[in-house]
């Protein structure tokens, strides 16, 4: 069965699309931001975030051999030694803390020639921490409600002492 095998295709074959989506991430990872049509920065996005990981991999073990095969995946699905040792050379450092998430997608305005959608996609820098969730918003509660019901007994108990020491 092929359920859920149409993602990405971006009107090409297999072959064109490997291709065409293996050059775009040697931009990435060369440029640090490139401008592409919204469908192609979105179908580059899981094909840049795996080649990364194998750079944080790499990055990560003292295994030579390991290193070596990290490094040899990447070229063999990127196709460019440049691209693959600026990767694994200079940028693999800056992802080592980041748990994910080195790309991000801005939606531009519609090409004017063929009012394709635009988008930039960019490598997220290391000390960038993103948006901020909004704290939610929580009813109001009374103050009886809030107080647990273990503290307001042994302050009844502890009033209820004090009140018998102070009669006698």
């Amino acid at each position: 069965m092929r359920h859920n095998n149409h993602r990405h295709q971006l009107g090409v074959k297999k072959e064109h699309r490997i291709a065409m989506v293996s050059a775009m991430a040697c931009a990435l990872i060369k440029h640090g931001r490139i401008t592409t049509t919204l469908a192609k920065a979105k179908a580059l996005r899981p094909f840049a975030e795996r080649i990364i990981t194998l750079a944080k991999k790499a990055a990560a073990t003292e295994d030579k051999a390991e290193k070596l095969h990290y490094r040899r995946l990447a070229i063999a699905r990127m196709r460019d030694v440049d691209a693959v040792r600026i990767l694994f050379d200079e940028r693999a450092a800056e992802f080592a803390k980041r748990p994910g998430g080195y790309t991000r997608i801005y939606k531009l305005i519609p090409r004017v020639t063929d009012a394709a959608s635009m988008g930039i996609i960019e490598l997220i820098a290391a000390s960038d921490e993103g948006y901020k969730k909004a704290a939610r918003k929580t009813r109001a509660r009374s103050k009886k409600a809030s107080v647990p019901a273990a503290e307001t007994s042994s302050k009844v108990v502890e009033d209820s002492k004090e009140s018998t020491a102070t009669k006698e």
